[in-house]
């Protein structure tokens, strides 16, 4: 059993070549094997996103606050909120970030395939992340 103390693992700036704007990633379980499961509590400021990208296994994102969007490729964004779920079934091109304004904080929740959580492609354009929201 492991007990990881509140405080105790310092929140990372994600990485620019898969995120647009300032995003921090706390961790919250990377699962030793044969567990496939990582979490991370991610915070998005107005604005900010993924890159378009995929999970080998799908993703679970849980909104905690905040307002954002997600979007599969080739769909309009949908907007979520704080207490939304959201599941990616696996191979599925999406992204996921703030809205405009407003911040927002999820869990994402995916498993690891042959030492990768996701697959990363290129960065959401302004105009798609522009597009008018739905829902």
């Amino acid at each position: 059993m492991d007990i990881f103390k509140a405080g105790t693992r310092p929140s990372m700036r994600a990485n620019p070549d898969y995120f647009t704007g300032t995003v921090w990633q706390d961790p919250v379980i990377g699962a030793q094997p044969p567990a496939r499961l990582n979490a991370l509590v991610v915070t998005f400021e107005p604005g900010a996103r993924t890159a378009w990208h995929t999970h080998p296994l799908g993703q679970t994102l849980h909104v905690m606050s905040g307002t954002g969007r997600v979007c599969l490729r080739g769909e309009a964004p949908k907007a979520i909120s704080a207490g939304d779920t959201v599941w990616i079934p696996a191979g599925v091109e999406h992204w996921h970030g703030a809205a405009p304004a407003t911040g927002m904080v999820h869990m994402a929740m995916q498993e690891v395939v042959d030492g990768s959580a996701a697959d990363w492609l290129e960065h959401v354009s302004d105009a798609d992340y522009a597009h008018a929201v739905v829902g």
